[in-house]
């Protein structure tokens, strides 16, 4: 007959033993062997209950109720629920890459906190322009605007003069700013991130998706980022009756469709096109992230085709989240 001692360790728990069984009502040995089979896997089941709670699968793509996942082009995304604070979908979420003019919102942020007079009238100077990339602009040396023009410019039409005039006309210029750019991102909780300027041109200014959303999200407590990042266009006046008129950088903030409470886009050739936004589809605040977008308009089909999606997907409570490995 099959000795149960051997198992006694592992049965004890459950007072399980030779004499359990009956000799004259059950002696096979392989009943036997399917008893033990089930005790082991009873007392398993807690401890694997455990590990599976403690990692929760995960998929290469976001599996929800009733929905598939939405097939985006860009090579980073995250989709962020603010109401149930978890993402509704990912792709390579936590990969550091480029982030070209997101960086403006950081810029801008680091600027307004010091409270600086946004009526005083700066001067384009050729410290502002690009020789890193050389990348054009409808901004002149000489023009001078107000500190509120530019920073609606460097968030608005990215532009990349604006943000260095910001920066250069900073207390203890454009040095200082970058110090607190990284200041204000390891503060936010943005452990991914680094940046190296203002403007976004270089290609050492990284973040992650993951840590582009505690920007936005910290963002839109700005009033004057909200103002500038979803306005159409805005004018400057050149002075003699002249007006240069700028456009957003978002055409998705002329669509009557999309509401938008916040937006930015960047592009340089290492990071791809690139877009935040804050928005809310069928009552819900979403951010979107996309990154590392390739083609003049793969981060705005992406986009509609995020909304698309999540106006399809069931509501907070419903959903049933997994993110990318």
């Amino acid at each position: 007959p099959l000795d149960l001692n051997a198992y006694s360790g592992i049965l004890a728990p459950l007072n399980i033993n030779n004499a359990f069984f009956g000799e004259s009502t059950v002696s096979t040995k392989t009943l036997k062997l399917l008893f033990i089979a089930c005790a082991l896997g009873a007392l398993a089941a807690p401890a694997l209950g455990e590990e599976a709670r403690a990692k929760p699968a995960r998929a290469t793509k976001v599996a929800l109720h009733n929905s598939t996942a939405p097939n985006l082009r860009s090579g980073i995304a995250l989709i962020y629920d603010e109401t149930t604070q978890r993402p509704l979908y990912a792709k390579g979420a936590d990969t550091v890459a480029p982030i070209a003019s997101i960086t403006k919102l950081l810029t801008a942020m680091v600027i307004l906190d010091a409270h600086l007079p946004m009526d005083e009238k700066i001067t384009l100077t050729r410290e502002d322009e690009d020789r890193y990339k050389l990348s054009r602009s409808r901004m002149r040396r000489g023009m001078t605007l107000t500190r509120a023009d530019l920073l609606k410019l460097a968030l608005l039409a990215s532009e990349n003069r604006a943000a260095a005039a910001l920066a250069r006309t900073f207390p203890g210029g454009t040095g200082a700013v970058v110090a607190l750019m990284n200041d204000k991102a390891r503060m936010l909780g943005m452990i991914d991130s680094h940046f190296v300027d203002p403007t976004g041109l270089h290609s050492d200014n990284v973040s992650t998706a993951q840590d582009l959303v505690k920007l936005v999200l910290a963002a839109q407590g700005y009033e004057a980022i909200h103002q500038a990042t979803t306005s159409t266009s805005h004018s400057v006046d050149m002075g003699n009756n002249r007006q240069m008129n700028f456009r957003n950088t978002n055409p998705l903030v002329r669509n009557a469709s999309w509401e938008i409470s916040l937006s930015k886009t960047g592009y340089i050739s290492e990071a791809g096109r690139c877009l935040v936004m804050k928005v809310r589809i069928n009552q819900r605040p979403v951010v979107i992230v996309l990154l590392d977008s390739w083609g003049k308009r793969t981060r705005v089909g992406d986009a509609n085709r995020v909304k698309r999606w999540v106006e399809n997907i069931p509501a907070p409570t419903e959903v049933l989240v997994r993110t990318d490995a």
